[in-house]
């Protein structure tokens, strides 16, 4: 849905920004996209299935394409690792069709592109007051949707609200919170707060 969404968006500003439109629903997808139609963009989703955006960055070498991240996550390690990973730009899914279209054209000329939030994590980063995190066993036996499920919970959204942030339902939202709380080895929302707070994850 969100995908379609965005590609409306883009058709619509017309042939000046699309050439060719192709869309990848995982990074295998997404690779051989690259390689057919040589981009000049990559609108690239960070938690791309089959491995995230960055594994999609590292399997396009040589190619001329800039890649322009967009995620539902602004958290700093996503946001620094995509960008170490290869990316020129940083935007978040709360973006506007309007500003969408003005980052892509942007990152097609050269610019590099992120929210004021998000450009402070990227300058703090490689001025090292930010150290990317170590690996983390407890986070890495979460999905990348269920990642994505914490941090909207552990920021205070109710489950409806994550359900339409992320175009699933709320049963599915519940599905997830339970799963993660189980691999997490929490009890409430609450204490999953204080567990992503202390590790930056907000």
């Amino acid at each position: 849905m969100f995908r379609r969404g965005v590609r409306a968006e883009l058709e619509a500003a017309g042939a000046g920004v699309v050439r060719v439109l192709a869309e990848a629903a995982d990074v295998d997808e997404a690779v051989r996209a690259v390689a057919e139609h040589a981009p000049d963009v990559v609108l690239l989703d960070v938690h791309l299935p089959g491995g995230g955006g960055a594994a999609v960055m590292s399997r396009s070498p040589g190619t001329s394409a800039r890649f322009l991240a967009l995620s539902v996550s602004d958290a700093a390690d996503d946001v620094i690792g995509t960008i170490r990973g290869g990316a020129r730009g940083y935007v978040t899914k709360t973006i506007t069709g309007a500003e969408l279209v003005a980052a892509i054209r942007r990152v097609a000329e050269g610019d590099a592109v992120f929210s004021p939030r998000l450009a402070g994590f990227v300058l703090d980063a490689f001025a090292g007051s930010i150290v990317p995190a170590a690996v983390d066993e407890d986070l890495d036996r979460l999905t990348e949707r269920e990642r994505e499920v914490m941090r909207l919970i552990a920021r205070g959204y109710a489950y409806k609200e994550v359900a339409k942030e992320l175009f699933i339902s709320i049963k599915t939202v519940e599905t997830h919170m339970s799963s993660v709380l189980r691999k997490l080895q929490l009890s409430s929302r609450h204490e999953l707060a204080r567990w992503a707070s202390d590790r930056r994850l907000l």
